[in-house]
């Protein structure tokens, strides 16, 4: 087993090898809570789960770090338009709403939406407010090696010294005199105009709640610096992988490069960074209207399907999205499914299609293992899962019990490190589900009898009872059997 990632760093492909033996740690940008998510948020949780579902299957143990950033330029803005004449209302907006309330609104929305598309909780999700203390610290560190000086103006804004950091811009291969000034604090009190900030000044009109004190002034945290600060306490100074959407390369993770190895620290080993998500083959944007979020493909297709389409293509890889790309996602997850239901009804003891289990693994097949190896060719991985599920549905229709329980095993494992059988269900009565289940197998037993007797409508009117109820039906030389009908 050789496990192979693509290092942005470096621009390469690399074997990885975790620091420690048997663990790995790994950290990705999550939110900043100023709005609900969108769907480049969850496309990028979904493939940094993948990533840790298959770390733990090869026998790691894996340590996630999720950030929160609940507090920012965005956020502020945000709160202070809901006490304004201009305030637009949005699912869940309030009027006169104090920023933190905002932030932790949010932040429960990117939690609902991460369980119920079957994003793995983090190991620790911290958030940037409770980390103000090493936030300090950090900035005196770069201050006292001299990477880092108090604005020029008495402002209270701290900022790095890019100068001073002879490897800024290798993250992204830039020559610091090709860079525009960094956006995130008036210039007027920097040496450089690309120093960026990581303290910033209180100014009049901002919420006194929103400024902490601090050596150099009352104020609050660089967006950058939060990190650095946050993925140093959870994981240490030098961790295997840090993670995020292709967006945030620059300046967000440039500059957290610059000022944590500016600090001394050996920071990440690896730099995995997922693709955006495009509509029709343009990029999203809200001014032109083509934008689709969870919440809108949610009511479209339940989760394992949107699960499914987020998670199908290679992480680093563009995933365009089109008006048929849920249909197509629940196509493929209905194959699945129905075999699965299919072989239930022949094998003891199968797993029902698309119920998580607590029962160890089975091993993958070498085609898929093979797949995710190699920098998590998910793409080739789902090919691996399909062709079983063709071969298992062979196996059936032969009476190939054998041939088809290990096509279930390999099956279910395949499901299970995608993480297809962990999204939210639709809430349901147990009892209420099994009831279901009796009341259309007395259907089936009654089209059945129909058959025997060759009355031929009697048995076309039981099926179609079913399928304008959402069963499916499906023939075969063991009789019937049936499925519910997705999306």
């Amino acid at each position: 087993m050789t496990l192979r990632f693509y290092d942005t760093a470096s621009a390469e492909v690399r074997d990885f090898v975790p620091l420690v033996p048997g663990q790995v740690s790994l950290y990705y940008c999550g939110a900043t809570v100023q709005g609900m998510p969108h769907v480049g948020h969850i496309r990028s949780a979904i493939a940094f789960d993948q990533l840790t579902r298959w770390l733990q299957y090869r026998g790691f143990r894996v340590t996630v770090v999720r950030n929160v950033t609940d507090i920012d330029d965005k956020i502020l803005a945000k709160s202070a338009a809901s006490f304004g004449p201009d305030f637009e209302d949005e699912p869940g907006a309030l009027r006169n709403e104090e920023w933190w309330a905002l932030a932790y609104r949010y932040e429960q929305e990117f939690l609902k939406a991460y369980d119920t598309l079957g994003v793995s909780r983090p190991t620790y999700e911290p958030r940037a407010t409770g980390h103000i203390p090493e936030m300090h610290a950090l900035i005196q560190q770069l201050i006292d090696r001299g990477h880092a000086y108090p604005a020029l103006d008495d402002s209270g804004d701290v900022y790095f010294d890019v100068r001073s950091w002879s490897k800024y811009g290798t993250l992204t291969r830039q020559k610091l005199d090709d860079m525009q000034g960094a956006p995130d604090a008036d210039p007027r009190g920097k040496k450089d105009p690309r120093d960026f900030a990581l303290w910033k000044g209180y100014k009049e009109g901002e919420p006194t709640t929103a400024s902490w004190t601090s050596p150099w002034g009352p104020g609050r945290p660089g967006w950058h610096l939060e990190c650095s600060a946050m993925v140093t306490k959870y994981l240490g100074t030098e961790f295997d992988i840090h993670g995020g959407g292709l967006d945030l390369r620059f300046p967000h993770h440039e500059n957290e490069m610059a000022q944590s190895q500016a600090a001394g620290h050996g920071f990440a080993n690896f730099w995995m960074h997922n693709g955006m998500v495009t509509y029709a083959g343009e990029k999203m944007s809200k001014s032109i209207g083509n934008t689709v979020s969870p919440a809108e493909m949610l009511e479209l297709a339940p989760p394992r399907v949107v699960r499914y389409y987020l998670g199908q293509a290679q992480y680093r890889s563009v995933l365009d999205y089109q008006p048929t790309s849920l249909q197509e996602a629940a196509a493929a997850v209905e194959r699945i499914d129905g075999f699965l239901s299919r072989a239930a009804r022949v094998l003891p003891g199968a797993p029902a299609a698309g119920s998580p289990t607590d029962a160890p693994a089975p091993c993958v097949p070498d085609a898929f293992a093979a797949a995710m190896d190699d920098d998590l060719n998910v793409p080739q991985a789902l090919a691996a899962l399909h062709d079983a599920v063709r071969a298992g549905n062979t196996a059936l229709t032969a009476g190939d019990l054998d041939a088809a329980g290990n096509a279930v095993a390999a099956v279910t494992a395949m499901v299970e490190v995608l993480g297809l059988n962990a999204t939210a269900q639709p809430a349901a009565d147990e009892e209420a589900t099994t009831a279901l289940g009796v009341l259309i197998e007395a259907q089936l037993e009654a089209r059945a009898l129909a058959r025997a007797s060759k009355d031929w409508a009697a048995s076309d009117a039981i099926r179609d009872t079913l399928t304008a109820a959402g069963v499916v039906v499906e023939d075969g030389p063991d009789g019937a059997s049936w499925s519910l009908k997705r999306g």
